[in-house]
């Protein structure tokens, strides 16, 4: 049977996208009016979602503690996590969901038919019938609920979104997102915090929750999106036979109504926390920001993406450079934001003050006149268009499948008009547009109707205020503590004996037969073959270029790589700097701005990098490398390499201004990152206590580097030719043939050509006698509270196996899946409240455990070191073993683009890993039983006697527990 011979649907419109290589339906479910969007084609990463549109009734979170809620077991599937046993065992390629200011989306993805079909039947069953109803406990242990020990105890709240909320309520940036959104949109659901407000969360009542599910989890509320290779009227039968067929038809007023237009500007004055220590001088946020039109108008959504690129993102950017040669904030963001039904537009100054306000509107508004009136450099225009074009085509979304990010993208318009689904998918006849309007007027129009002659707009502040967590923190426990008081004993008996039980209801695993109803493969459905390198080496002269021959679409991949292990020592921690410097100030023949719009005429751009290989063959060796990266077509080779060597030859050094303005940019960006992925930091930091190859790493890109960037910025303002030296020096050092090692990922067809270039790039690499310096970068524990305004903590713990001469097994990445959905998940996310938790256990010996905006610090430190015991005396049924097994090769099968795959290959011949070594750690994997498991508990001890703690997160509980630390200090200055 055919899409078009279904009778339980309508196929409203059926379409060629030639441009996505698809076949596109649309169709409506003729009972319940469910929306179903296809995309047919021959990838084999089958995307699936169910999402729902959920306007946000009030700052409670209650379309995001439901997101978490409905995947905590259903009628069918009645396991206390659905999801996390999918992800111990299944080979999903993609498995979470989402909750968006106006919508949640429920996403799965795999390339295995029969798992893709276990991935659906589960989310179908969570999303209609979770066991929310039955089950109080779910709400309470994702939402939120009061803690009770002891009568003479403190009463606590806790909840694992309202923990996740804390975090990012914790992130200026995450504030001033917020309020940007709800000052434009105050009439809208856009005017409340879906993700939840941690201090409104506690108001939200079960029955409001529950009542949230009934009104809007509905078929007829419902866009259903399938993509890739598979069977679609197969699907849509199953679907609606044993879900949507099960309702009728049900009008939702879900719609996401239009805000009125303002007659002025709005503005609103918020602020956030820093810390103590920190000062309040420079930390003010100023964002201008405007409504722009309508996410359906297909011509507008893609151009005010070119014209926010040309404005403020790309190098030489006219708005940013106004803005900074007016000295108004030390890092200029910006953004379009076309994913809501209005679009926004924001510029923001970051580390400006509030007494500036006048000042940036005025730069702002002056500066677009004169643009307008002047008109925009057209040959910028080209190459942002060019720019997002090349994106367009390339289809890179990393790890991302694709099906998933057309299907997203598709939302842009499905939402808020049922007909329009295709809208953004189709982007090249726009792009044409756009070209033939580059030198029409059609941009400055653009800024003449929406940015300066409209008064829908809003100019949002967030100023600093010192110890405001604390302040909060102490109105919270005030509150807690009042409310306390005012209970009978009654009702604290009650808040014990909930506390209790719900803690025991946490620990109860669910029943073998529950677990059993989740489907699962066989062994025997998981391939045996790990994925083959690419890997061919070719001299060119003396230069090593290694060929990854693969199909690109006609794009090449270069990465140019210098080893940087003889230069300098005192020039390592300019590797990260110079890595921002390059493509950011003028070359020989270039001002900044003009190389930036030469390099996305021609090319897909230009990348910096600064990476560590350790070798596997010498333990403790490693290669530290500098990487230039660009992707062009293939018949722009020739212009990719020649602004490769304008860049990394001829790149002015000793332009003061320009150094300050890139190194505060750099040390901003850095600070963002702390404070929204300090997981990842703390464990790069925790590692760098006894590993020399991440030491160097924290020196180039972690907190080493983040309090060099502090000391650049000071030394700038006096000191600073001392500074463009050292990068001159460090250039010289570097970019030399004998430090030279070339990655190119292409088809074979181009190779002759591209040698062609090698071999006149290498006479043009410095050649002048340099001094050259074996250095070796001393790993020394410290043991660290790195302390910061955010009102949680990201918790890590590592340590080196292989320094207990314990050698690497493949057993390790069963181990990775075991802590992962079931230790850590249970102990530090479930029971603990953290929002997640993460481990690790490499090659070359080092291993650590994680957490995620977590509200506790000793209580997680505790559950790491009890996973020693938890592996001693580890035992699961054939099944469970199976279980982990299956969800530790999806994470080992994870589809790659070319570029990745080559990147893969690439990283492996520096490692010297080979195909039989991984061949062999795959094998273990698949034959990996309890007893393999039981045999890690030396591991673990070996890791965590070692005693390697870093903690990123709330300066006051970093004080309260420093007894755990040698250095308890301040992480911003």
């Amino acid at each position: 049977m055919t899409v078009e011979q279904l009778k339980a649907y309508e196929l409203i419109e059926k379409r060629e996208i030639g441009e996505l290589n698809s076949t596109g339906y649309y169709l409506k479910h003729r009972k319940t009016g469910a929306k179903v969007c296809l995309l047919s084609n021959e990838d084999n990463n089958k995307v699936f979602y169910i999402g729902f549109r959920t306007p946000a009734p009030d700052d409670t979170g209650v379309p995001h503690i439901l997101e978490h809620s409905v995947l905590c077991g259903s009628r069918e599937f009645p396991v206390k996590d659905p999801f996390v046993e999918l992800a111990k065992g299944s080979l999903n390629t993609f498995l979470n969901a989402m909750t968006y200011p106006d919508k949640t989306v429920y996403p799965v993805a795999s390339c295995n038919d029969r798992d893709f079909q276990n991935l659906i039947h589960v989310y179908m069953d969570a999303v209609f019938y979770p066991n929310i109803y039955e089950k109080e406990e779910i709400f309470r242990q994702e939402g939120w609920h009061y803690e009770l020990e002891s009568e003479d105890g403190p009463l606590t709240l806790n909840g694992v979104v309202y923990n996740e909320m804390k975090g990012a309520f914790s992130s200026p940036e995450g504030v001033l997102e917020r309020e940007i959104l709800n000052s434009l949109y105050p009439d809208t659901t856009y005017a409340n915090e879906s993700g939840g407000d941690p201090e409104a969360i506690p108001d939200l009542k079960y029955s409001e929750f529950l009542d949230f599910h009934s009104r809007y989890y509905h078929p007829s509320n419902s866009y259903i999106f399938l993509y890739g290779d598979c069977d679609m009227a197969e699907k849509l039968c199953w679907l609606d036979e044993n879900y949507l067929s099960k309702y009728d038809c049900l009008p939702v007023d879900s719609q996401v109504r239009t805000q009125k237009p303002f007659e002025k500007t709005r503005e609103v004055v918020r602020e956030y926390s820093v810390s103590e220590e920190e000062g309040t001088e420079d930390k003010t946020y100023l964002s201008y920001n405007k409504s722009v039109g309508d996410t359906m108008d297909k011509k507008l959504y893609l151009g005010f993406q070119v014209l926010e690129y040309v404005l403020l993102s790309m190098p030489g950017a006219p708005l940013k450079q106004a803005l900074l040669d007016a000295e108004i904030g030390k890092d200029i963001m910006s953004s379009y934001d076309n994913g809501v039904k209005q679009p926004i537009f924001s510029i923001i100054a970051k580390e400006a003050n509030e007494d500036q306000k006048e000042a940036f509107v005025e730069v702002i508004e002056t500066t677009l006149q004169r643009l307008v009136k002047e008109g925009l450099d057209v040959k910028a225009l080209r190459a942002g268009i060019n720019y997002f074009e090349f994106r367009y085509r390339e289809a890179d979304f990393g790890t991302y499948p694709a099906g998933l990010m057309y299907g997203l993208q598709a939302f842009d318009s499905w939402l808020y008009d049922d007909n329009s689904v295709f809208l953004h998918l189709e982007a090249l006849d726009t792009f044409a547009f756009l070209k033939e309007q580059a030198d029409k007027g059609y941009f400055e129009g653009l800024i003449r109707t929406y940015l300066l002659e409209n008064p829908h707009a809003s100019i949002v502040i967030i100023r600093p205020k010192k110890g405001l967590t604390a302040e909060q923190e102490e109105l919270l426990g005030k509150r807690l503590k009042e409310y306390k008081e005012s209970l009978g004993k009654e009702q604290i008996a009650e808040l014990i004996a909930f506390t209790k039980h719900l803690k025991e209801y946490q620990s109860e695993p669910s029943s073998q037969e529950d677990l059993e109803k989740i489907p699962l493969l066989e062994r025997e459905d998981i391939g045996k073959e790990a994925l083959p390198f690419q890997n061919e080496v070719h001299l060119v002269e003396d230069v090593k270029v290694v060929h990854h021959d693969l199909f690109t679409n006609g794009i090449g991949y270069i990465n140019l790589m210098f080893q940087a292990g003889e230069i300098p020592k005192r020039l390592v921690p300019y590797l990260g700097l110079l890595k921002a410097v390059l493509g950011n100030v003028d070359t020989e023949h270039y001002t900044y701005g003009e190389f930036a719009t030469e390099l996305n005429l021609h090319t897909g751009g230009i990348f910096c990098g600064v990476n560590s290989y350790e070798s596997l063959k010498e333990p403790g060796s490693y290669q530290a490398m500098f990487e230039v990266r660009c992707k062009a077509l293939y018949e722009e080779l020739p212009k990719a390499f020649s602004m490769m060597e304008e860049m990394l030859l001829t790149s002015k050094l000793r332009d003061r201004k320009r150094l300050t303005e890139v190194s505060a940019e750099t040390r901003s960006r850095l600070q963002m990152v702390f404070m929204t992925s300090g997981h990842s930091m703390a464990a790069l930091r925790a590692v760098s206590y006894f590993s020399e190859s991440s030491c160097f790493s924290d020196e180039t890109g972690g907190v080493a580097f983040y309090e060099f960037m502090e000391k650049v910025e000071t030394e700038l303002k006096e000191n600073w030719e001392e500074i463009a030296e050292n990068l001159e020096e460090l250039t010289r050092c570097l970019f030399r043939r004998e430090n030279l090692t070339i990655s190119y990922t292409a088809e074979e067809k181009s190779l002759k050509a591209m040698k062609e270039q090698v071999k006149a790039l290498i006479p043009a690499l410095h050649q002048e006698p340099v001094p050259k310096e074996s250095w070796t970068l001393h790993a020394l524990q410290k043991n660290e509270g790195l302390k910061t305004s955010s009102q949680i903590q990201y918790v890590a713990r590592a340590g080196s196996f292989r320094a207990a001469g314990l050698p690497y097994t493949g057993a390790l990445a069963v181990l990775r899946t075991i802590m992962s959905y079931d230790y850590l998940w249970n102990n530090v996310r479930v029971k603990g409240g953290a929002y997640g938790c993460m481990n690790n256990y490499t090659r070359n010996g080092s291993a650590y455990m994680m957490s995620y905006r977590d509200p506790n610090l000793e209580k997680t430190n505790r559950v790491f070191e009890e996973s020693v015991g938890y592996t001693e005396s580890f035992e699961v049924s054939d099944r469970d073993m199976t279980k982990y097994i299956i969800g530790t090769i999806s994470n080992l099968d994870t589809p790659l683009n070319p570029n990745a795959k080559g990147a893969r290959s690439m990283g492996a011949w520096l490692m010297g890993l080979d195909y039989e070594m991984v061949q062999r750690e795959r094998a273990q994997v698949l034959s990996c039983e309890c007893e393999d498991i039981r045999a890690l508990a030396p591991y673990l001890r070996a890791m965590l006697s070692q005693n390697n703690l870093c903690v990123i997160g709330n300066e006051k509980r970093l004080e309260e527990q420093k007894e755990l630390f040698e250095t308890v200090r301040n992480l911003f200055h």
